[in-house]
């Protein structure tokens, strides 16, 4: 388990360890191309295997993607269906691959609201997988910030009821390994496309440190290109971890 960055300075490289995406714009690429909203999510398939395979190349370790919100239900109906479908065609077909890639597969969020099939395949993608160390990816699917901090309260104080007359006794020590992402360490570097400037509910404990990168470019239109511009930006951030720059420079 790794500790948080408000209780000690994770280690920081020139490529971050951990990299989160919050895959926005699909919809959008599609209308301004007179194209159904369908059309804009399995394009977007294509640039998860294209950033894929450059963050394998370039040694990033942890992948997390936000493929599906908790409150992505609200969609309208068909656009839900289909989603759901894609997330199954997608599954089917990229699990060879990315055993070959010695890509691990992981899955976080409240997947008991998914059909038994998706729920199936997910399991059975995870285990295929499960060897594999080579890029640690996660994909969230009906995910949310707060839904992850909730269940990770009720899972620790149904293990540990005595808690509950000793409150005290609940710190960032005891609550992290109920949490969905407790196997990785927090993300280094958060991307959002699509132009959206708010991390919507995703990851809100593990982002407390994380640095912020919005672009405008729609997640379809994402390239190798356009993530080492990230990286190059990520190059250049001052990484104190409340600490000052001259603590940083080796000064008093």
């Amino acid at each position: 388990m790794h500790k948080s960055s408000t209780l000690a300075v994770p280690e920081h490289a020139g490529v971050p360890r951990h990299l989160a995406i919050i895959m926005d714009g699909n919809g959008r690429w599609a209308t301004q191309r007179f194209l159904p909203r369908s059309a804009g999510h399995a394009r977007g398939v294509q640039a998860v295997r294209r950033v894929v395979e450059a963050c394998g190349r370039r040694g990033v370790r942890y992948l997390t993607l936000f493929a599906f919100s908790s409150e992505n239900w609200r969609r309208p109906q068909e656009e839900v269906t289909l989603l759901m479908r894609l997330f199954v065609q997608t599954l089917q077909k990229e699990v060879d691959k990315l055993n070959e890639q010695g890509v691990r597969l992981r899955v976080v969020g409240d997947t008991s609201a998914f059909d038994s099939g998706l729920q199936d395949l997910i399991r059975k993608a995870e285990e295929r997988t499960a060897q594999n160390d080579t890029l640690h990816l996660t994909i969230a699917a009906n995910y949310g910030g707060r839904w992850d901090i909730l269940q990770a309260m009720q899972r620790m104080l149904t293990e540990h009821p005595e808690l509950c007359a000793d409150p005290k006794g609940i710190d960032e020590t005891a609550l992290t390994p109920y949490l969905t992402m407790s196997f990785a360490p927090e993300p280094d570097l958060f991307i959002r496309t699509g132009g959206e400037q708010r991390i919507s509910n995703f990851l809100i404990w593990q982002l407390a440190y994380t640095e912020l990168y919005f672009t405008e470019r729609y997640w379809p239109d994402i390239s190798v290109r356009d993530i080492d511009a990230a990286f190059e930006w990520y190059r250049t951030r001052e990484r104190r971890f409340g600490r000052t720059s001259a603590q940083l420079a080796g000064g008093d």
